[in-house]
């Protein structure tokens, strides 16, 4: 347990050392454009280690949860625990980050730390972290394209689309999915199977959120493509008139 200890604290350094040297190389940019780029990095690392851990190197989540950890879980699992402590510490710090997030860094913190002092149910972690982290990438996209002006593109209006039926897909149906084989195998202990109740619980109140997103977006569209008739239609009277 100790050496887990070390490993864990080791990654957190690591982190809070790409951090502070994308701040030093960035200078220009502002602690949440740095914060934001760690937070990416992660999401990409994240996902295909636990892609791979998932359909590869194994077992199947579906089928075999709450079996003993693998080393790769176990590393999969100190990356992003690492990474969650920092950025729960960045977040309380700035103030940026509202009580569902902080309850969800929370939740994923204290999950892992479980799944490593049992020596099991690694699986069903990391595949939680697939599931969770594969729509982050797009949701720092959407960031950064608002922060250079280019949100109100064509790539803009992809980025956003994507992102909701890609949580809809993993967060709700595939998490629910694996919730229900979690909740009927008897191998995953008690104290897991609430974890992943909490867990599921705290994605559909971001699923509420997703859903107001969707339907000022919608508005929004509507919203334009009226303009844009408007618009051809007052030209193309102009244009007769001539």
């Amino acid at each position: 347990m100790a050496l887990l200890v070390v490993c864990a604290l080791l990654c957190l350094c690591c982190w809070v050392s790409f951090y502070f040297t994308l701040c030093y190389v960035n200078g220009s940019r502002s602690y949440e454009w740095n914060c934001r780029l760690v937070t990416l990095v992660h999401g990409i690392l994240a996902v295909c280690i636990t892609a791979y851990i998932g359909y590869v190197d194994g077992p199947w989540p579906f089928t075999y949860p709450g079996t003993p950890n693998t080393p790769l879980q176990i590393s999969a699992m100190m990356l992003s625990l690492g990474y969650f402590i920092f950025d729960m510490a960045w977040c309380v710090y700035f103030r940026t980050e509202g009580p569902v997030m902080l309850a969800h860094h929370t939740m994923s913190i204290l999950g892992i730390l479980l799944t490593l002092w049992l020596g099991e149910s690694g699986i069903e972690s990391c595949a939680v972290l697939f599931g969770s982290e594969i729509t982050n990438p797009l949701l720092q996209t959407r960031w950064f394209l608002k922060q250079t002006g280019r949100y109100g593109t064509r790539l803009g209006d992809v980025v956003d689309v994507v992102f909701v039926l890609l949580f809809v897909l993993m967060r709700i149906f595939v998490g629910g999915t694996m919730l229900y084989c979690e909740l009927i195998s008897p191998r995953p202990r008690f104290f897991i199977k609430c974890g992943g109740v909490a867990m599921y619980a705290l994605s559909w109140v971001f699923m509420v959120d997703i859903v107001r997103f969707a339907r000022r977006k919608r508005k929004s569209w509507q919203k334009q493509q009226r303009d844009y008739q408007d618009s051809v239609a007052v030209n193309g009277h102009d244009g007769k008139k001539d």
